[in-house]
């Protein structure tokens, strides 16, 4: 008799998505496999997200909903999901994005197949390379996600064991860069993460979501998340310090590139563009540099490094030409 497979978690927060959860949910239903669960939890939407998980949830008894009474934010709703769920393993699915049949399948299969604690999916809307299958190590996997190839540290589009996240749950303080701290942690607990390139995960790029209109305080919270996620892993993991830096170095010219890119719309520019550069000067070395896979992304940070205003007359140059966020946004869409 062949023995059951395990119960999957699938958590989706959802709040004021109703023109992409219909597509969302539908994706989610079509799943090929078969011993899951789906935990939607509505964050106080004020359109019709709520009543469009409740009706998904009608037609299903392995689906639920829990209606938070007022907003708590991505990651709150997230945790809901995670202390509710009894599955085995668990996904995290973006309301406004969506997912292909196989896609827990395939994550499932290349963790029962290769031993490895976490499994990664290819995602398309990224921009991320498209590599061949692999099982990397911990040190692997940073260096990839600093070369933002084959994949990022965002917490959806993988499958993790269901304790680590309820060990690791998501820090609702770092606003914009919960998953982020999150994937460090559960990095810190895992020996391999398994990849498999199929395209298994559709992120929706948002002209209207928090990260696509500027930067302000919230966004800026992943600066001091990377500098614990730094120091901290300049002693327990010093293996992987460089790719951390990369990561911190890339942020900060990202974030720098679409303050720029917002124009006079972005107030205070030059203090943004201040500290940015402050955060490249604390985790600057040639070892993370050579990490960068691109030339312009070289030249971005020693730029930053250098001068503030070369950086402003580099990134308004290269603004009209192909914007920086395309495809490059992974701080969060709430």
């Amino acid at each position: 008799m062949k023995q059951e497979e395990p119960l999957i978690s699938v958590i989706v927060p959802v709040y004021n998505v109703e023109a992409y959860l219909e597509r969302c949910l539908a994706s989610i239903a079509a799943l090929t496999y078969l011993n899951r669960e789906v935990i939607l939890i509505d964050d106080a939407s004020t359109d019709g997200s709520g009543c469009i998980c409740d009706r998904w949830a009608n037609l299903d008894d392995r689906w639920q909903v829990i209606h938070l009474p007022q907003n708590k934010g991505l990651s709150a709703a997230r945790n809901e999901g995670i202390f509710r769920a009894k599955g085995q393993f668990i996904t995290f699915i973006d309301s406004d994005d969506h997912v292909e049949p196989e896609l827990l399948r395939k994550l499932y299969d290349v963790l029962s197949q290769s031993g490895a604690e976490v499994s990664v999916c290819g995602t398309d809307g990224l921009g991320t390379g498209n590599e061949p299958a692999h099982i990397y190590t911990r040190k692997e996997a940073v260096y990839a996600m600093a070369r933002r190839s084959p994949f990022l540290w965002t917490a959806w589009g993988k499958l993790y064991p269901a304790a680590l996240c309820k060990k690791y749950a998501f820090d609702d303080s770092s606003l914009c860069s919960e998953d982020l701290l999150f994937f460090y942690q559960i990095l810190g607990e895992v020996g391999q993460i398994g990849y498999v390139p199929d395209r298994l995960y559709h992120y929706v790029y948002r002209v209207g979501s928090q990260v696509n209109n500027g930067i302000d305080e919230k966004r800026c919270t992943v600066l001091s998340v990377l500098d614990h996620i730094c120091a901290d892993a300049l002693v327990r993991f010093p293996e992987m310090a460089d790719g951390f830096r990369q990561i911190a170095l890339d942020t900060a010219v990202r974030l720098g590139m679409q303050a720029v890119e917002a124009g006079r719309a972005q107030k205070d520019l030059f203090g943004y563009l201040r500290r940015f550069q402050a955060h490249v000067r604390r985790h600057f070395s040639l070892s993370a540099l050579r990490i960068c896979p691109h030339g312009k992304g070289v030249v971005a940070q020693l730029l930053l490094y250098w001068s503030k205003t070369a950086f402003w007359c580099m990134a308004v140059a290269y603004k009209h030409v192909k914007p920086w966020k395309q495809g490059g946004n992974t701080y969060g869409k709430n």
